[in-house]
């Protein structure tokens, strides 16, 4: 596989241990080989990401309503 995508065995090695540091292209090339290409598309996909959207929700500022004016005469 390694030698299919252009790639040393360490680095195979190290995607394969999701390992930080491997360069996204050659992250692609690998799914490119084994026909997953296709599924990055839903990598955090705006529609489908809902982790990103409870986060997304969290930052933004909470409303605060001002407090109705006293009106006893």
């Amino acid at each position: 596989m390694a030698q299919a995508c252009g790639i040393g065995r360490r680095t195979l090695y190290r995607i394969e241990n999701g390992e930080p540091g491997v360069a996204v292209g050659t992250l692609l090339a690998v799914l490119w080989k084994l026909g997953l290409l296709n599924t990055v598309r839903a990598v955090a996909n705006p529609d489908t990401d809902e982790h990103g959207k409870i986060l997304e929700a969290a930052r933004r500022p909470q409303r605060v309503r001002a407090s109705a004016p006293d009106n006893d005469f």
